[in-house]
């Protein structure tokens, strides 16, 4: 059973960076793809970025050019680096897979002055 556990959230400031992890625990060979996704208070769950097991990526438009998508195979853990981050940034960011495992909590990502 695979268990993902999102961390590196936080208050930045508008034009500021910050580098989420999300570290995968137990059966990871059978994950095909990580997603990265993120949702505003009262609002769907949006996809923003995805990485599959040969390493491509993809982005939502709203996002592109903003984040990248990486990970370490040694840690067993994906990061999603953020930059240039706006107030609209603001959500609760979480990690999931293909197929879906068990959703966790997710990490507070707060943009603002």
């Amino acid at each position: 059973q695979v268990q993902l556990v999102v961390s590196g959230g936080g208050l930045v400031q508008p034009g500021g960076s910050l580098r989420l992890s999300c570290a995968a625990s137990g059966s990871i060979f059978s994950i095909y793809v990580f997603n990265w996704y993120r949702q505003v208070l009262r609002k769907q769950r949006e996809l923003v970025a995805f990485l599959t097991k040969v390493d491509t990526t993809h982005y939502a438009d709203s996002v592109k050019g903003l984040l990248t998508i990486t990970r370490d195979n040694a840690q067993n853990t994906v990061y999603l680096q953020m930059h240039s981050l706006k107030p609209e940034d603001t959500a609760v960011y979480y990690c999931n897979g293909v197929p879906l495992v068990a959703w966790g909590q997710g990490t507070q990502v707060t943009v603002s002055s």
